[in-house]
Order: C-alpha cells, then structure tokens, then sequence
C-alpha cells in the first residue's frame, strides 16, 4: 500500500498560514473531522501527530530511569512508595 504523503498529495498555503492537508492524507493517520493535531518540526521536515499520543511519548521519555533512581525493581515496591506518598502505613 502506497503511503498517502509519499503519493504525492500536495496542499496549498493559503491566507493566514491555512492549509487543507488532503482527504487521503488525514485518512492515513486517523485524523477525522473535529481532531486536534500537533505539529512536530524536525528540521525542514512537519509531522502532524496526534497531541495525546505526543504527550504520552513526551512523559514516557521524562519518565526513563525513574525507577531505577528511585529503586524500584518490583510492584512491591512501587506499591511501597505510593503508600508512602499517600500517607499509609504499610
């Protein structure tokens, strides 16, 4: 299956900085009427993502080697720290 932004689909820049990105296009990144999008600029380059999906990827990357600085190698102790920040007693 061709990829809809390597098949040559274009857009025009309108007044303002408006553009309709192409029908195909927004299929091919389940993008539907009434969607928020992100836009990502690497380089010359713009992805268009889903802002949720985006956010996620971005606390995920902030999150690396959180457990393991903190010392958490187990449930029992991600349980341990919640109940600690929580105010339990264990």
């Amino acid at each position: 299956m061709t990829n809809a932004l390597n098949s040559g689909a274009a857009a025009r820049v309108m007044e303002g900085g408006v553009i309709a990105v192409p029908k195909d296009v927004l299929q091919a990144i389940g993008v539907n009427v009434g969607d928020c999008v992100s836009f990502v600029v690497e380089g010359t380059a713009v992805r268009i993502e889903n802002p949720a999906i985006l956010a996620m990827k971005e606390l995920q990357r902030e999150m690396e080697g959180e457990a393991e600085r903190l010392g958490i190698q187990s449930e029992e102790d991600a349980m341990a720290i919640i109940k600690e920040i929580r105010g339990e007693t264990p």
